[in-house]
């Protein structure tokens, strides 16, 4: 896993084989903070990385100049392995939340600038997480949620839809 642009730009993370996440692939993750940037000025932004994974997306918004990144993850493993990556980097501006992503929705009261929620594709309540998310009063007015799913799925029907983007087999889908 290696980081695109930005301060830490070209930085690689050896993700260990017994991880159940999958990395949204640079080819994706590349393309979509390219749409992205039509989008939001990630400099001084906040921005909340839901299902964080591996933690990719919150490396990258670190890196791009995010001003503050929560990241939640609910495995113990991939939350311990975000933690090393951001203390290689001796970079603090990740505040990391091993914790059940929809009782953190719940609970939330900051908002953001940019939301990525990127759950397991055979996620059952996937189909609900764009209400979820939206409905929480989290998402700053001028925000962009982006929604990493499976081809399988179609939102363009949601009233806050904006956008669809397809790169390869990961499937993406922008709200305002």
């Amino acid at each position: 896993m290696r980081i695109i642009t930005g301060k830490y730009k070209g930085r690689h993370f050896d993700i260990p084989r017994s991880f159940k996440a999958r990395p949204t692939t640079d080819f994706a993750k590349e393309n979509i903070f390219n749409v992205m940037m039509g989008y939001i000025d990630f400099e001084d932004a906040s921005a909340l990385d839901l299902f964080s994974g591996t933690g990719s997306i919150s490396l990258e918004l670190v890196s791009r100049g995010c001003k503050s990144v929560v990241s939640v993850e609910g495995d113990r493993d991939h939350a311990r392995f975000i933690k090393e990556c951001f203390t290689k980097l001796h970079d603090d501006t990740d505040i990391l939340i091993r914790g059940d992503v929809f009782k953190f929705l719940k609970s939330c009261h900051q908002k953001f600038d940019f939301i990525f929620a990127d759950p397991p594709y055979a996620l059952e309540q996937l189909p609900q997480i764009p209400d979820l998310v939206l409905n929480s009063d989290i998402l700053q007015e001028d925000g962009v949620f982006v929604f990493e799913h499976g081809k399988q799925y179609d939102f363009s029907d949601h009233p806050r839809f904006v956008e669809h983007r397809a790169y390869g087999s990961v499937n993406f889908s922008i709200f305002k």
